[in-house]
């Protein structure tokens, strides 16, 4: 009986050593810092590739030309002609104010015309002296433009080849001084854009540019650089350039919304994902993680270009062949310890 209990006695005691043991172990051993995780990235090699410059600018149709109809004098409008939405050839008449005063100016006109062939003939014999005739002459001539400019003021003809947009009188109204029509020239149309400073040397005249619009969609239009304004917005650091557009299918309307595509060059740059690319709290700029051979980071502020296709254009900060983080960026600060994975 002794002997059992000297048995159980010292296998109790044995599992209470043991119980011990690995309690002070549990108790002992240093607990694992987040300093001492390895944080889980991918990563990939920054390379040199050819970046279109490219940019997009927004931008509003305009007409070529816009042109108001109207008297030089308030008269009656004797007939209206074209309505909005006719579309009208140079030199075509649109209206016809009352004649009364041109018809006065015609008889005028014929009479002075009359006379002074008369006494052509008259001076030319000698009957008459020269200041007589220059008299005549001149009172034939006066008479002669006050009719051009009446006839110009009765037949209202547009001077453009053009779209009617608006009109705002009809047949039998006093004409008051508002236009009686407005008439845009949308063969070709302009659009003006605000190009950066940075770009001015870039910009030619002639230069090719792709055009599409919100209203038609699917289709692109091509036009061509045909004016660079010569000064600069101080506020903006932009300047105008303005850009024609055929339309000889008339298509595009004054007012339509357009977006721009102006081809600067290629650039051979640094590229990398744009996963890559992480924003600093706090502030506007934006770093880079570069992996260091013992497997920790360092960040690299970056100064970005264009965003092409997922990847972007980073155009100081980085080397070619720098190693960068693209997966687990956002999770990572300098002297981060990581662990790298490609899969």
């Amino acid at each position: 009986m002794n002997k059992t209990f000297r048995t159980l006695f010292m296998l109790v005691a044995a599992a209470g050593l043991v119980a011990c043991g690995g309690k002070k172990t549990a108790e002992t051993a240093p607990a694992m810092t987040e300093e001492d995780r390895a944080i889980l990235v991918s990563t990939t090699e920054a390379i040199t590739m050819e970046v279109p410059q490219t940019e997009v600018y927004s931008s509003t149709v305009e007409a070529y030309a816009i042109n108001n109809i109207a008297p030089q004098t308030p008269g009656r409008i004797q007939s209206i002609r074209v309505d909005v939405g006719s579309f009208v050839g140079k030199g075509q008449i649109l209206a016809t104010m009352d004649a009364a005063q041109l018809d006065q100016t015609r008889l005028k006109l014929v009479n002075d015309s009359t006379e002074l062939a008369r006494l052509r003939s008259l001076y030319e014999e000698g009957g008459v002296s020269k200041s007589d005739f220059d008299a005549v002459e001149m009172a034939y001539n006066v008479s002669r433009r006050s009719y051009n400019n009446l006839a110009e003021n009765t037949y209202l003809r547009s001077p453009i080849s053009g779209v009617v947009t608006a009109r705002n009188y009809d047949c039998g109204d006093l004409y008051a001084g508002q236009p009686i029509f407005v008439v845009q020239q949308i063969t070709p149309v302009k659009l003006k854009v605000g190009v950066s400073e940075s770009d001015y040397t870039k910009v030619k005249i002639g230069n090719q540019v792709e055009i599409t619009v919100d209203a038609l969609p699917g289709q692109t239009f091509t036009g061509k650089i045909n004016k660079i304004y010569p000064t600069m917005d101080a506020t903006t650091h932009t300047f105008i350039t303005e850009i024609l557009v055929r339309n000889s299918d008339r298509v595009l309307r004054p007012g339509m919304f357009a977006r721009v595509k102006v081809e600067f060059g290629v650039n051979n740059s640094i590229v990398v994902p744009e996963e890559s690319v992480v924003k600093m709290q706090g502030t506007g700029q934006r770093c880079v993680y570069v992996l260091k051979p013992d497997n920790t980071v360092e960040s690299f502020i970056v100064k970005l270009g264009r965003h092409i296709d997922g990847k972007y254009e980073i155009l100081e900060g980085l080397s070619e062949g720098d190693v960068v983080t693209v997966k687990g960026s956002t999770s990572l600060k300098d002297g981060a310890k990581v662990e790298v994975s490609n899969k």
